[in-house]
């Protein structure tokens, strides 16, 4: 049976991307280069509340890229999977495509 876990409030669950070692055309890259803390939204709580009871959504959506900070989060183990909760306001950002 596999796990589903839903966050609450305004946390997000992420799991971190692992950037290559190496580029396409075989160079490897050293450790420092390929540190880029970043991470894709598996799922996303409902968002916190005002002091009015108001609803604050969330500001990221499931599937978006994130870029997180050097430290924090709580790392979450289900299965063979490993993944962080965060607060939404501990994301930096979003990445996007050009």
């Amino acid at each position: 049976m596999m796990k589903r876990l839903v966050p609450t409030f305004n946390r997000i669950l992420v799991k971190r991307v692992i950037q290559p070692a190496k580029t396409e055309s075989g160079i490897l890259l050293p450790e420092k280069a390929s540190s880029l803390n970043s991470g894709k939204v598996i799922a996303v709580g409902p968002g916190s509340r005002d002091k009015d009871g108001n609803l604050i959504p969330v500001s990221v959506k499931e599937g978006d890229t994130v870029l997180l900070p050097e430290y924090g989060g709580t790392q979450v183990k289900l299965g063979e999977n490993e993944y962080h909760l965060f607060r939404d306001e501990d994301v930096l950002g979003t990445l996007h495509e050009d």
